[in-house]
């Protein structure tokens, strides 16, 4: 499997954006789906994921409310709805495909990361 993710951005703290994930191969449906996120100088952290099917998701708590992960398995694509930005959240995002978990230890493939900036 293969991800792009994209959607990235500077936006202004209070503001949203919208992530997406495309995925390569008809494997999609089967991954549960992740996103991640690592600030400047941090380590990287789970930020929500979504069962294969989208009938599960799990957040971290530090976005619980204002991020919510989806999915489109007919287009191959899981996304990440960002509301009521915060400056905490600039980081680059990165996408994963694996087994529905929290650790990155869950996930077998990643996108290369799209950085969203926000401003104060």
């Amino acid at each position: 499997v293969q991800l792009q993710a994209s959607g990235g951005g500077l936006v202004q703290a209070g503001g949203s954006l919208r992530l997406s994930c495309a995925a390569s191969g008809r494997t999609f449906r089967s991954y549960s789906m992740g996103w991640f996120r690592q600030a400047p100088g941090k380590e990287r952290e789970f930020v929500a994921t979504i069962a294969s099917s989208g009938a599960s998701t799990s957040y971290a708590d530090s976005v619980k409310g204002r991020f919510t992960i989806s999915r489109d398995n007919a287009k191959n694509t899981v996304y990440l709805q960002m509301h009521s930005l915060k400056p905490e959240d600039t980081a680059v995002y990165y996408c994963a495909a694996g087994i529905f978990g929290t650790a990155e230890g869950s996930y077998d493939y990643w996108g290369q990361g799209t950085l969203v900036t926000v401003s104060s």
